[in-house]
């Protein structure tokens, strides 16, 4: 299990299009994705649950991946948060 912390750094947060990015990354992996925002903990999975989270420019979200190739989706996920969902 790996444990990352990352920061929404996209002006616009975590609206509609990332979030659909970061759940199609997520997919492309077998590995289980949660995230957890403050007291609220969802599955990174799902877009309905990546929208509850309603995280703004500079939220800070902790990724926590389990399964086989959880190393790689990882780094496509910090990559992914890194580049601002390519909206910058």
């Amino acid at each position: 299990m790996i444990e990352r912390t990352v920061t929404i750094v996209n002006s616009k947060g975590l609206h509609t299009r990332p979030a659909a990015s970061l759940v199609k990354t997520a997919a492309r992996f077998q590995a289980e994705l949660t995230i957890r925002k403050d007291n609220l903990t969802i599955n990174g999975k799902s877009i309905i649950g990546v929208m509850t989270l309603a995280a703004e420019q500079g939220s800070t979200l902790t990724l926590i991946l389990d399964g086989p190739d959880e190393e790689e989706a990882c780094a496509a996920l910090e990559d992914l948060f890194r580049r601002g969902f390519d909206e910058e």
